[in-house]
């Protein structure tokens, strides 16, 4: 039987049970991994051998990472646990870098730029964290590996991704800082070429080809008919038009990410329902502000894709805000300020579901989609996501409200609003960098196995309940009603 959606929320159903336990194992799994780890990685002995070649990739040296910027600033993962050179060395060659640098035993980084500070070998002392015996790296220090190509069983490479046929900047020297220009040039030629000196961006014009960053005079936000580029080369040459694809290798303008300086005079929450975005809003803000977002949780899965945060204490004010699904008075009002991130419910149910079946990026089998499971979870869940709301909206003490949809629809003034709100100044072109990198690695993967519309008639009177109620409660309190799009018609 669902509940009534004029019925108070109150903890207790099955699935609910379930969640605050696992937010409680959340929370003593970072308490574990803060205590385990404090002292870092083991340090290899002195009679440890130096490695001159390491699967197929050779070994470079050790090098410096200490500064305001990475050194290799490409992409980037951790693992706690299971972190090897062959690990890192994939990684990185399947996103077409040449280069890639372990550290601190678990850190991988990559670029297609060797580091410029050498130092001596025996300062990359640290022991990878899944395999003895090999060099990765030491606190601020580098084992930077040459990656010559995949090992058999791996990800293929990736390749270019078509963007669009784009009119061609006036300035086209100023915007398009690197060319080529040859006889017969292919887009895996240009894409190979604008890879290798790290732009996000290979232009293809005739037999030109130049590489880019999305600017404000190159936004690539409106695409011409594709018909207009698709002339012979020697008439495209002439025209005003280019063809664009994406690049394997990442816009690196805005991959550094630190700590806090000093310690944040305002302690901000990043509040959302589960399945609500709110790790690809923590993506979006990382990218942005420069700096790390904290977790009231610890998620490992999270800290190996790069959120460094993560392994940070939440109260420690050393991030630029804190990951929260808590509500409750108590809980609210420990912080000053939040954003409140909403998301249409029946995709964060659907999201969330699909979560603690299969984790971040999978999807629930058929079976858990038949079960029991579904309507029981919608049954707890639903009216978790009005209350969730609406104690924010009553204890918050300063809020800003974000809808994750319209996230989506305009990233750069929503994120500009956002990195506002946490009083942080950006540039338009890091702005820019985090919409060209707006995806991170937060897509799911595979089929979606069950039924596109698994809500009966009797969830959608349950959730459309919670959702007039949300919608009146945000007018309420002078904020913009939930968009229309919320109600199934």
């Amino acid at each position: 039987m669902l509940q009534s959606p004029l019925t108070r929320p109150r903890p207790g159903p099955r699935w609910l049970r379930s969640r605050n336990s696992e937010l409680r194992q959340l929370r003593r799994r970072w308490f574990h991994h803060f205590m385990s780890d404090s002292q870092g990685p083991p340090a290899l002995g002195p009679e440890a051998p130096r490695p001159a070649v390491h699967s197929r990739g050779t070994y470079v040296g050790c090098f410096s990472d200490h500064g305001h910027e990475r050194t290799l600033k490409g992409a980037v993962f951790y693992d706690l646990r299971k972190m090897t050179v062959s690990h890192c060395q994939d990684a990185c060659a399947e996103r077409s870098y040449v280069y890639a640098g372990l550290e601190a035993g678990a850190e991988c980084y990559c670029g297609n730029r060797l580091p410029a500070t050498s130092v001596g070998l025996e300062e990359c002392s640290h022991e990878c964290k899944g395999e003895k015996g090999s060099v990765c790296g030491a606190v601020d220090r580098l084992s930077v590996y040459r990656v010559d190509e995949l090992q058999p069983g791996s990800r293929k490479r990736r390749t270019a991704t078509y963007r669009g046929c784009f009119r061609l900047p006036e300035n086209i020297t100023h915007a398009f800082p690197s060319s080529l220009i040859q006889a017969n040039v292919t887009v895996e030629t240009c894409s190979g070429f604008c890879s290798q000196k790290e732009f996000p961006l290979a232009i293809l014009r005739g037999w030109e080809c130049y590489c880019a960053y999305p600017t404000p005079q190159f936004n690539l936000r409106d695409a011409m008919d594709s018909s207009l580029c698709g002339q012979d080369p020697e008439a495209q040459r002439l025209a005003e038009y280019c063809e664009v694809y994406q690049t394997p290798v990442q816009d690196t303008r805005c991959t550094d990410r630190r700590f806090l300086p000093n310690k944040s005079k305002v302690f901000v929450a990043l509040s959302s329902f589960p399945g609500a975005g709110n790790t690809w809003a923590r993506h979006l803000i990382e990218h942005a502000t420069g700096f790390y977002t904290g977790s009231y949780y610890f998620d490992g899965t999270l800290y190996n894709k790069g959120f460094k945060g993560e392994k940070d204490h939440w109260r420690s004010r050393r991030t630029i805000c804190v990951k929260t699904h808590e509500s409750g008075r108590r809980e609210i009002e420990m912080f000053d300020s939040a954003i409140l991130l909403i998301r249409n419910p029946y995709r964060s149910l659907v999201a969330e579901f699909n979560r603690k079946c299969a984790g971040h990026l999978g999807y629930a089998a058929d079976r858990n989609w038949k079960s029991k499971e579904w309507p029981d979870f919608v049954n707890s869940y639903a009216s978790w996501w009005s209350s969730h709301v609406l104690d924010w909206l009553k204890y918050g003490k300063r809020l800003l409200v974000v809808h994750y949809e319209e996230l989506r629809r305009s990233l750069v003034p929503t994120l500009r609003e956002m990195v506002a709100f946490l009083n942080v100044s950006v540039s338009e072109e890091r702005l820019l960098c985090v919409e060209n990198n707006k995806e991170g690695s937060f897509r799911r993967r595979g089929r979606r196995s069950h039924d596109p519309e698994p809500f009966t008639p009797e969830m959608k009177d349950l959730i459309n309940g919670y959702i007039r109620t949300v919608d009146k409660a945000l007018r309420d309190h002078n904020w913009t009603g939930l968009p229309r799009e919320y109600v199934p018609r």
